[in-house]
């Protein structure tokens, strides 16, 4: 290779590199673009509406993300992992078993009401086994699953069995995602329970089940 062909793949190699710092900067502002537009016009915006509030065309969003089921994918994923970081940085902030489950579920409640629109758009898909969304999705719940069995283990003391270690976690999730959604969909009455306190209430039932809030005993 001599000193000008090398020049010139030096120039080439120049370029694809600007080209691809260019495609993935201007992939995060549509990103980011379209959030504050679902976040805004509600989960069930179209394409047109999103490129309208981003201030650009259809044709646009449709190079970078294919279809509107491809920016779906790719808006749930970074939203999930950004959800997660923020849920699981509230769990281990804390020392205390009881205080870190309360932390993880009060994060999650306010992430949601935050904005349910957005909430909605990331969960309310049904996701095949190739949705970029779905491999986030499930790091998030094996992540939160893990911190909870470590949770509950420290709180009864070792004595949990390994079924309970093992399936609980999954299920509680499972519990606070549905208890969490029916309270965000809620009308806004006297009766509806604060954040705080159906935070402090998930935490009970994680920890301790309904039986925590019961004057029920045992026969």
């Amino acid at each position: 290779m001599n000193k000008i062909t090398e020049v010139i793949d030096g120039e080439t190699d120049g370029r694809a590199v600007r080209w691809h710092a260019h495609r993935t900067a201007r992939h995060e502002e549509l990103l980011k673009l379209a959030r504050k537009a679902v976040h805004k016009l509600g989960p069930q915006v179209s394409m047109e509406d999103i490129a309208s509030h981003a201030k650009t065309s259809k044709p646009v969003y449709y190079r970078y993300f294919g279809d509107k089921e491809g920016l779906r994918q790719a808006l749930s994923a970074k939203v999930i992992n950004d959800f997660r970081d923020r849920v699981i940085a509230a769990a281990l902030a804390k020392d205390q078993e009881l205080s870190s489950l309360h932390a993880m579920v009060t994060a999650y409640l306010e992430l949601a009401t935050n904005s349910p629109n957005l909430y909605y758009f990331v969960t309310g898909a049904q996701r095949s086994a190739d949705d970029e969304s779905a491999g986030a999705l499930n790091d998030f719940f094996d992540e939160a699953s893990e911190l909870i069995s470590v949770r509950l283990l420290k709180l009864y003391d070792q004595k949990a069995t390994a079924a309970a270690l093992s399936f609980w976690p999954r299920a509680a999730l499972g519990m606070v995602r549905a208890a969490g959604e029916q309270w965000l969909r809620q009308p806004e009455s006297d009766s509806k329970p604060s954040l705080e306190t159906m935070a402090q209430e998930l935490t009970n039932w994680l920890a301790y089940g309904i039986a925590s809030t019961s004057d029920v005993k045992n026969a």
